[in-house]
């Protein structure tokens, strides 16, 4: 059997979208994660290795890597990000796919074939043929100078898939271009040729935010469509002197703090448990037992992290988060900001897409007496549906 490997390249700046792309929310996953997916769940393809640039390869690289994955570092230029990418392939594969993160709709299929392909020739294209009209613009005028024949022309996509040797001779052959587009390019200047495998018109690059739409419509068709579903989390602490006050992620200046194993941030374990709870998931106490002494102590932050990571894998995502704190002190509403800010960061939210708010007990109970603070939360997740 052919040793075959892939590089995923997730480390554009996604100018034509206004924002990196890459980890955009798609289909209960983000842009680059369902064409991760991809590849390392195939069994021909031995070892992945996902290109990130600098900010995401912080924020996500430790998440990501694992199993099969490799995650590395962009370079300055694609054919940078590929160079990278090539140099963290094990020893010994023989074929290489190299893959826009951006082209969440590729299948299993077209890999395939596009890897046969390149261990057969050499060099493969999956590509589509042109199925507009093509006009011939001279750069700077808005004046066609040609029609010509579309029949000869294919929209190439990727995978582009080659034997080691053969990428390798065009990565070094021509390690100074920085203007090339794909890999393809540099292979037919070292005089190689390229074979087109037929693709699939899904299996298109997401650009824009219609892109982001038809993208969703694909891959909801393909797993029989979406479902949403609703959580609800509870948490309450006593408010002791000693200790820091965590709220939201945030630390809050008051005399008292709130008591726990953890930081004793109750917006963030009601959030998390309205989360898992929508998943069916259970709650943080199971993850996180009060009685294992090596989560005392532990920052909020890192359940909020796992709870994340939970979602990822049942390809979940967090639609709307809902909480509410009912204590007597200190005040809130000045905090309002920065703890819809904090939540909305550490569970990647929009802002607008977390609503905080606060009320007193008006002096009835613990809470009421300023013994206690309590949170309740309202998690909405959309989730594929079970097969």
């Amino acid at each position: 059997m052919t040793r075959a490997a892939a590089i995923v390249v997730s480390g554009g700046s996604g100018s034509r979208m206004g924002r990196p792309k890459q980890f955009l929310p798609l289909a209960g996953a983000t842009v680059a994660e369902w064409s991760l997916a991809c590849f390392a769940g195939m069994a021909e393809v031995e070892a992945v290795v996902l290109v990130l640039g600098e900010e995401a390869f912080r924020a996500r690289g430790a998440s990501l890597s694992g199993g099969k994955v490799t995650v590395v570092r962009a370079g300055p230029t694609r054919m940078g990000s590929v160079r990278n990418g090539f140099a963290a392939l094990p020893a010994g594969i023989e074929v290489v796919a190299v893959h826009d993160g951006a082209r969440s709709m590729v299948t299993p299929e077209i890999v395939r074939a596009t890897l046969a392909e390149a261990a057969r020739s050499g060099a493969a294209v999956a590509a589509v043929p042109v199925k507009d009209t093509l006009k011939r613009v001279p750069k700077g005028l808005a004046v066609v100078s040609e029609t010509p024949d579309r029949a000869e022309f294919w929209a190439a996509q990727t995978p582009q898939c080659y034997r080691y040797a053969v990428l390798e001779e065009a990565l070094e052959r021509f390690k100074d271009d920085a203007d090339a587009t794909d890999e393809s390019q540099l292979v037919e200047r070292c005089g190689h040729a390229v074979s087109v495998v037929p693709s699939s018109y899904e299996n298109f690059k997401i650009t824009t935010p219609e892109d982001l739409t038809m993208a969703e419509a694909i891959l909801d068709s393909r797993g029989g469509g979406r479902e949403t579903t609703v959580g609800f989390g509870y948490d309450i602490h006593r408010l002791v002197a000693g200790r820091e006050l965590w709220l939201g992620g945030v630390r809050l200046p008051h005399g008292k703090g709130l008591l726990g194993h953890s930081d004793g941030d109750a917006v963030l374990h009601a959030s998390c448990d309205a989360v898992l709870g929508a998943l069916g998931l259970g709650e943080i106490g199971v993850a996180f037992p009060p009685s294992d002494l090596k989560f005392k102590d532990l920052a909020s932050k890192e359940i909020v992290a796992h709870t994340l990571a939970k979602a990822r894998e049942a390809g979940a995502e967090i639609v709307h988060l809902d909480a509410t704190l009912i204590a007597e002190e200190p005040k809130l509403k000045p905090h309002y900001e920065t703890l819809k800010a904090s939540v909305a960061g550490l569970f990647r939210l929009p802002p607008g897409r977390v609503s905080l708010k606060a009320k007193s007990r008006e002096g009835l109970g613990a809470v009421g007496r300023g013994e206690a603070i309590e949170c309740h939360a309202v998690a909405t997740v959309r989730s594929r549906r079970p097969a």
